[in-house]
């Protein structure tokens, strides 16, 4: 029978309203399981019969019995016929919790793999989840086509009904392939075909697959001086030697590949707006990587996240189209085109690597989304993502000059804006001595978001400053967080 203390634990437990989604015989089971699992009811304690408990609890005994069949099911108690419910013989294996959590046990000290450790240090890629003013690489979603999208998508149920529940072909659906060839072919002087497609989530994901599938650890990978810091993190988390490479206003100083002793298995490169800088690697830099790549028999990876937002003409053809001896990956998403619970990026392959990366991404999760994949398609196909990206143009490039407007008339005597060519972010450069990681955390704390500069170095050859992100951000949103954080940067600088 039950204690006094052990009949009102149940009691609280039943009537606590957190609890109050289960049914009532769950309540009544969880609870008991409990006393069980803290060493509350001893091995061989008898249980209240079914009647009693369910008077003391004022509920049915059909509710207690449930309960008491859920436990025995569990293995939590033994019915004996004509004797009662016991604790049952194989709850003395469990651990008792007043043990487990006595602050002297012995604790087994965590073991992670190299990779595993690797991955943990990094820390997490996204680290701005609700845009707030100036998260970068966040795109605007208010003005999203949304109705169209819905019209879209009703479509692709209607035609292709429970076939769209079903799992998608790991490569990828071959309408969204062929949208996705056409496209790059024809906005980026791209050569690919809907066969050399591989449909990912992210762009992240496909840097995780190159790292892995591409190189051993150990082996080196030329990466930009500063660095996209999502590429970075995954080249360290598959345990790659990142040797840093300079840069200047023409981008990437691609003549250093060649005076390394020791050359690289690959390059990573943000060609089109580098990142942070928003550099555009310059033509001749471009067709001497394509050449270093083929001397070495080394990979190009391309990343080319944001090439649709160039302010100045067309964006410059991305390298995977000027390269004839297929040594480059390139890689899209349309995170930051569309939005970003989209999840859908690619990469265009050379032909030989479509099915060793096809099946890599199988193991880190199988395939996307069939039904997002076909109503991308059509928004393609249809006109809509090239309007919706004119139209995005054109709101980023004046929202960019608002604010750099507002960073030359409020934080004037803080850092100086380098304003981009393209892109959805500006870096600005610390001109006094200011403690970067201070004023990105005070900041934090007063509702803006910003990205330090310094983490993005792999040398010492930098600047101090921060990464202020304005495409999904409206004038006003900007004058108001500017203003705030100039105050923040005067307070640092007392």
């Amino acid at each position: 029978m039950f204690k006094h203390a052990q009949l009102e634990s149940v009691k609280a437990w039943v009537g606590d309203p957190a609890h109050g989604a289960l049914p009532l015989h769950a309540r009544i089971q969880r609870a008991i399981r409990q006393l069980i699992l803290d060493g509350a009811l001893d091995v061989g304690k008898p249980l209240p019969a079914s009647r009693g408990l369910a008077n003391s609890l004022g509920v049915s005994r059909d509710t207690v019995e449930s309960a008491y069949s859920q436990l025995h099911a569990e293995g939590f108690i033994e019915r004996r016929v004509g004797s009662g419910s016991f604790v049952s013989e194989r709850a003395q294996r469990l651990p008792r919790r007043d043990v487990a959590q006595h602050p002297e046990s012995p604790r087994a000290a965590l073991s992670l793999s190299q990779r595993g450790a690797a991955i943990y240090r990094g820390g997490g890629v996204r680290d701005f989840l609700i845009p707030r003013p100036f998260a970068p690489g966040v795109p605007e979603t208010r003005s999203f086509p949304l109705q169209t999208w819905e019209r879209l998508e009703r479509q692709v149920l209607k035609e292709y009904g429970t076939q769209a529940l079903l799992h998608s072909p790991p490569q990828g659906m071959e309408p969204l392939r062929r949208a996705i060839a056409d496209y790059v072919n024809l906005e980026r002087g791209a050569r690919a075909t809907p066969e050399r497609v591989l449909v990912l989530t992210s762009s992240q994901q496909a840097m995780t697959l190159c790292a892995n599938v591409l190189l051993d650890p150990g082996e080196r990978i030329f990466i930009e001086d500063p660095v996209y810091h999502g590429a970075r993190k995954a080249f360290d988390a598959a345990g790659l030697e990142c040797v840093p490479v300079p840069l200047d206003d023409d981008g990437m100083l691609v003549e250093h590949l060649l005076k390394f002793t020791q050359s690289a298995k690959a390059v990573s490169l943000t060609p089109s707006h580098q990142f942070p800088t928003g550099a555009t690697l310059a033509l001749d830099r471009r067709l001497a990587v394509i050449e270093w790549a083929r001397q070495q028999q080394s990979w190009i990876i391309e990343d080319d996240y944001d090439s649709e937002f160039h302010y100045a003409g067309k964006p410059t053809a991305c390298v995977q189209g000027l390269d004839p001896h297929e040594r480059t990956i390139y890689i899209g998403t349309f995170t930051k085109s569309l939005f970003p619970g989209l999840r859908i990026g690619y990469m265009v392959l050379p032909a030989p690597l479509v099915a060793p990366m096809t099946v890599a991404r199988t193991l880190l999760d199988g395939h996307s989304a069939p039904i997002p994949q076909l109503t991308l398609a059509r928004f393609i196909e249809g006109g809509h993502f090239g309007a919706h990206v004119r139209t995005m143009r054109a709101v980023y490039a004046e929202r960019r000059d608002v604010l750099a407007q507002l960073v030359r008339k409020y934080l004037a005597d803080f850092v100086e804006p380098r304003v981009p060519g393209g892109g959805m972010q500006m870096p600005c450069v610390f001109i006094r001595d200011i403690p970067e990681r201070e004023a990105v955390e005070s900041a934090r704390r007063a509702g803006i978001d910003l990205l330090g500069l310094t983490a993005l170095h792999a040398s010492s050859r930098h600047k101090a400053g921060f990464l202020m992100g304005f495409a999904a951000y409206a004038p006003h949103e900007m004058e108001i967080a500017v203003k705030k954080l100039a105050d923040i940067l005067r307070a640092l600088t007392r």
